[in-house]
């Protein structure tokens, strides 16, 4: 299974501390069941250039690299790119996709958003060669029209959920609702540590097997699968 969100890489973002911290989630996303982490480090465009931030990203990947065990899952670099607006103009914005795709994890305002911040994401879905992914939607959904929703996932947006919004008792029957939708896409973890944001991906898996089948839960995984160029 793949894990879509994680800041998993050491010292770069307000996830993992050092390589210890790393090796242990990772170890534990192993044990839950996740063959692939996606690893999201936060990407701010007012506090550094692209460039800077790809730089230091691929530092820390090697540190972790270098004490990587045999069996620990995959790590894909990616980044969790906040919004502001004007960021379709941001030149360099396709280097921040996940790697080997065309994906691009966009962490959204927690309100109501303007019709410019609308328009905004039709036109990077539709005119930058880059399939946008809304980074833990579950935060956003409620301050949103449903018209406005129709409209992202008519132009090809995809969403990714946190595991939470499908282990706590509160939003899981609406999380199996969207997911049997189709309007859930990607589910991850969001780990930043051992502590107060550890890796908890393992029962949302369960409960999705659970609740829509094993064969659900394959495509799923087989859906994420698909929007890498080397398959």
């Amino acid at each position: 299974m793949i894990d879509w969100h994680s800041h998993i890489l050491p010292g770069i973002d307000d996830g993992s501390r050092d390589v210890s911290e790393s090796l242990a989630m990772l170890r534990i996303l192993r044990d839950q069941g996740v063959d692939t982490v996606i690893s999201t480090s936060h990407f701010y465009a007012d506090d550094q250039s692209v460039d800077t931030f790809l730089e230091k990203r691929n530092k820390a990947f090697e540190m972790l690299r270098m004490q990587l065990p045999k069996d620990s899952p995959k790590i894909v670099m990616g980044a969790e790119v906040l919004y502001y607006e004007g960021i379709s103009r941001l030149s360099d914005l396709k280097k921040l996709c996940i790697e080997g795709t065309k994906l691009l994890l966009l962490e959204m305002p927690a309100s109501r958003w303007t019709e410019y911040t609308v328009r905004e994401l039709v036109e990077l879905s539709t005119l930058k060669r880059i399939t946008v992914v809304l980074a833990h939607v579950e935060r956003y959904m409620r301050f949103q029209s449903a018209d406005t929703m129709r409209r992202l996932y008519s132009c090809g947006i995809l969403m990714q959920v946190n595991a939470s919004f499908l282990s706590e008792l509160s939003s899981r029957n609406k999380a199996i609702r969207l997911l049997r939708n189709g309007e859930i896409h990607f589910i991850g973890s969001d780990c930043h540590n051992l502590t107060s944001r550890p890796p908890k991906i393992g029962r949302s898996f369960e409960y999705v097997e659970k609740r829509l089948g094993h064969e659900f839960l394959v495509n799923l995984n087989d859906f994420g699968e698909s929007f890498f160029v080397s398959k």
